[in-house]
């Protein structure tokens, strides 16, 4: 279990990343969902042990992390968003060497950990190649590889589908997912899609602050028979979004389609659409 109570930090030139985090996250994959700029980065740092907070408390497993953090990193598996890699150095040399920093010493034990987790992130037959030559899916594929050394008990990845192809991004998630079984996985990320098809717990934040909070399933359900949709002129957005409570308006075959929030049905031409997780993202941050 990991236990954030309270947590806030504003950097020194006045930004305030976090205001006031409390959250309870269990086993499981776990979704951060907010847009760039709400704190998403900044809380998995502050776990990540690479900052610290200004006020409140982390605990993992009985850990202060604010306090032992030589403790938590000895159980903790991250991604970060920017992952930097060593181009001339192949993906079997890199994960031996970061092996030997975490104490893994003999040689036959190392051995077989990295080809485990070559398969396990299916580089094993590009595992001499130099890592300038992976492509973006393959470098995130080979930074869970190296998240996992150690067996960790909290893994955080920051951003991970960012930039990836369609079949990229598959594959990385099926990843997840079998990785995210019995530890806790925390997937902090923009992309509504990534966060419905993997998490099964969720926050939204946005400008510092949790401001929805719940499985899925169960968002949604609160959002049940409140969604309308209209397809509308682009110039008639402005309109629309001065007269209702606009969630969301996209282009579709060349005409905006808007969705509002309503509790009862609006009229003049709206339809009742099923809710999804984008409906209830955009509606928690505009």
């Amino acid at each position: 279990m990991l236990q954030i109570s309270n947590l806030s930090k504003t950097y020194p030139n006045g930004v305030q990343a976090l205001k006031d985090v409390t959250l309870n996250i269990s086993n499981g994959m776990f979704g951060l969902l907010g847009p760039n700029g709400a704190g998403k980065s900044s809380l998995m740092r502050t776990i990540a042990t690479l900052q610290d907070a200004d006020s409140g408390t982390i605990v993992f497993d009985g850990i202060d992390v604010l306090t032992q953090k030589q403790e938590l990193r000895k159980t903790l598996g991250y991604l970060p968003q920017e992952f930097g890699v060593y181009p001339k150095v192949s993906a079997e040399e890199m994960l031996h060497y970061i092996a030997r920093l975490k104490g893994i010493s003999n040689d036959k034990e190392r051995k077989e950990l990295v080809k485990a987790l070559l398969e396990q992130v299916n580089l094993y037959n590009h595992r001499n190649k130099y890592l300038g030559g992976y492509s973006g899916g393959m470098k995130q594929r080979f930074g869970i590889a190296q998240a996992l050394i150690g067996n960790p008990k909290l893994i955080i990845v920051d951003e991970p589908t960012a930039g990836l192809d369609p079949a990229e991004r598959l594959r990385f998630n099926n990843l997840l997912s079998e990785i995210g079984e019995n530890i806790v996985v925390i997937l902090s990320t923009h992309i509504v899609d990534d966060v419905n098809e993997l998490c099964n717990d969720t926050a939204i934040i946005a400008s510092g602050r949790v401001v929805q909070r719940g499985n899925p399933e169960d968002l949604l359900n609160g959002f049940k028979d409140k969604i309308w949709s209209k397809r509308v002129a682009k110039d008639e957005v402005a309109r629309y979004q001065s007269e209702y409570k606009l969630v969301l308006s996209k282009l579709s075959g060349g005409k905006m389609v808007v969705h509002i929030y309503s509790d009862t049905d609006p009229g003049n031409g709206f339809v009742a659409e099923n809710a999804t997780l984008e409906d209830i993202y955009f509606a928690n941050i505009s």
